[in-house]
């Protein structure tokens, strides 16, 4: 069953579905450009690794919920004139969590160069002070310092805007397209939850064209393979929420779908 919003379902961005949601965005992204691309190029998915603990303010978004309860263990008996040992007590000690986020690469053939990385993101790369937002921008200045394109493609309503000299234009989604040949001017494209993802230019190699991403294609397969609407429940609001008449124009597409 196809989603009854036109482009990005916002009840996608729940902490439980996102993960999996990501995983097979970008999936789906490598089998939509891999036939267009061959045989010059490769499209490749590598993974950033990075450890988070406790404090951490993004581990609500890759850490399922846990319930942990200090347990006193019985007293060993008392050895023959002396004293009982204390019992021990059983404590939540710091623990590391290791995370691993994929992003894309567009190779040349054959173990040839990186042309092109393009980056979903994740709460984790937009949550303030988190170890997911640093990490991110570390490697984000390296793509930026390099002589491989950048796409980053957000489409997250929630957490902080990646940074930028001049502000981004007012939008729940958008795309940051970065060329080699005119860094530091970026292409940004912008849109709202009630339009349709756009198709997004991929550049290749000088003197080879774009090669078109219809992200919007993207989305929808993604939804309807992995039958998210066999497990969104649209009989509440997403998170985060709406606007007032983003959720009035909602409720009446749930309506007209049945869904509520």
């Amino acid at each position: 069953m196809p989603s009854p919003f036109p482009g990005m379902d916002p009840s996608l961005e729940a902490r439980g579905l996102w993960p999996g949601f990501h995983a097979s965005l970008i999936t789906q992204v490598r089998y939509l450009l891999a036939p267009r691309l061959a045989p010059r190029y490769f499209v490749d998915v590598e993974r950033r690794v990075y450890l988070i603990d406790g404090d951490d303010p993004a581990q609500r978004h890759v850490v399922p919920d846990v319930s942990v309860t200090a347990v006193r263990e019985p007293a060993a008996p008392a050895p023959p004139g002396g004293r009982a040992p204390r019992g021990a007590v059983v404590v939540l000690m710091a623990q590391e969590t290791e995370v691993r986020e994929p992003r894309q690469v567009i190779r040349g053939a054959r173990g040839g160069e990186v042309v092109t990385v393009l980056e979903v993101l994740s709460p984790s790369n937009k949550t303030a002070g988190s170890q997911g937002r640093r990490e991110y921008l570390v490697k984000r200045r390296e793509v930026l310092r390099s002589a491989g394109h950048l796409l980053e493609v957000d489409l997250l309503r929630g957490g902080e805007r990646l940074p930028s000299v001049q502000p981004l234009p007012p939008s729940d989604y958008c795309v940051h397209v970065s060329r080699v040949a005119t860094r530091p001017l970026g292409e940004v494209y912008a849109w709202s939850v009630r339009d349709p993802a756009p198709v997004l230019p991929i550049p290749l190699r000088e003197g080879d064209p774009d090669v078109s991403l219809d992200l919007g294609e993207a989305i929808r397969l993604t939804y309807e393979q992995s039958r998210y609407d066999v497990e969104l429940d649209y009989r509440g609001e997403p998170a985060p929420p709406l606007s007032q008449e983003d959720a009035a124009w909602a409720d009446a597409l749930l309506r007209a779908a049945g869904l509520r």
